[in-house]
């Protein structure tokens, strides 16, 4: 087996696991999250990942989309049926189809070969600040679980649940969104504001991953498929989330 387990380093913010099947991309990576404090394995196949995975707890995984065997995105929609672990992709293409191929499988954001270490230090500590801020809110606006048109969502706990009581998973990115959306309840909301309030990585506020975000968020508040009803695409504009939200988080556009 060609994966290797770092010792944990006196300041630990987190363990990641890399998954690349260049061993010298393994080792740079791995050395330098290394040296800014993270605890790091790594994998050269989506075999030695679910394999290390179900060993150990990861906190975010550094995901190759170009894989031998099962690719990256592959690896990265299993991963989503059982586990929310943040998925950073790298892909060797940058062309909008690859981040758009990542965000549908449920990945949190995605860096592009060849790339800086330090814009991948960068994208790790953002996505693990979005998830730890998150998780660490002791009372957001007032109670812990926020709820409209029969669906509830604990922001703890980082749970949605549909009228029905059944757990809907979300990525980092699609509960982050959803967040967005309810604090800012019955806002039109331009992509620009979107990027901003949900913290969502775009290149532009024309590119295509923002309404990807939505349109999956979306599907998942309708129970698989496309519906209008609850975000409502303002044409020219932007999105408006409708629904009434009660339980604590009430809507800002009240004030706004």
């Amino acid at each position: 087996m060609t994966n290797s387990t770092a010792t944990a380093t006196p300041v630990d913010h987190g363990h990641i696991l890399v998954v690349d099947d260049d061993p010298q991309i393994r080792l740079l990576v791995s050395r330098f999250l290394q040296r800014h404090g993270y605890r790091v394995s790594s994998a050269p196949d989506g075999r030695v990942m679910q394999e290390m995975m179900a060993r150990s707890p990861v906190d975010l995984v550094i995901l190759d989309v170009m894989l031998p065997g099962k690719s990256g995105l592959d690896l990265c929609r299993e991963a989503r049926v059982s586990t929310q672990v943040p998925i950073i992709m790298l892909t060797a293409r940058g062309d909008e189809g690859d981040r758009i191929a990542g965000l549908e499988v449920g990945a949190d954001d995605y860096v592009t070969k060849p790339f800086s270490s330090r814009e991948l230090l960068a994208r790790v500590r953002a996505v693990l600040r979005r998830m730890r801020g998150r998780s660490a809110s002791s009372e957001p606006t007032g109670s812990d679980v926020v709820s409209f048109d029969g669906w509830s969502l604990d922001l703890r706990r980082r749970e949605l649940s549909s009228p029905q009581a059944v757990l809907v998973d979300l990525s980092t990115g699609e509960f982050d969104m959803l967040v967005a959306f309810i604090e800012h309840a019955n806002r039109v909301l331009s992509r620009e504001m979107l990027m901003e309030f949900a913290k969502t990585r775009a290149s532009d506020p024309f590119d295509r991953t923002i309404d990807v975000q939505v349109s999956r968020l979306r599907r998942k508040l309708s129970d698989g498929e496309e519906d209008n009803r609850l975000i409502k695409t303002i044409r020219g504009a932007g999105y408006m989330f409708t629904p009434k939200i009660t339980n604590g988080a009430s809507s800002k556009s009240d004030t706004d």
